[in-house]
């Protein structure tokens, strides 16, 4: 889980107006950066399968999040790609 510090500091970072909390950009870059913790702690917990499994479904809602924003607005997806370095 992210503290809080590290939450509104995403959430500052990628959000899209000044009360922002729930765009696209926001839910993509919480479950990146949530994704990143789990993938580190899988790695060193290799029989910990409860949270490879939690760790697949974070990377499926990404995956249909950034399908929908990639649908929706061209320009908003290639550019959170390119600030959150997904894609190579």
């Amino acid at each position: 889980m992210l503290n809080k510090e590290v939450k509104t500091k995403i959430v500052g970072d990628n959000r899209v107006h000044a009360s922002d909390t729930g765009s696209v950009e926001v839910q993509v870059a919480l479950l990146s950066e949530q994704i990143r913790a789990l993938t580190h702690h899988a790695i060193t917990n290799k029989k910990d399968h409860s949270s490879k499994t939690g760790l697949m479904k974070l990377v499926g809602q990404r995956k249909r999040l950034l399908a929908y924003l990639k649908r929706e607005d061209q320009p908003r997806y290639e550019k959170l790609i390119q600030k959150l370095k997904l894609r190579k």
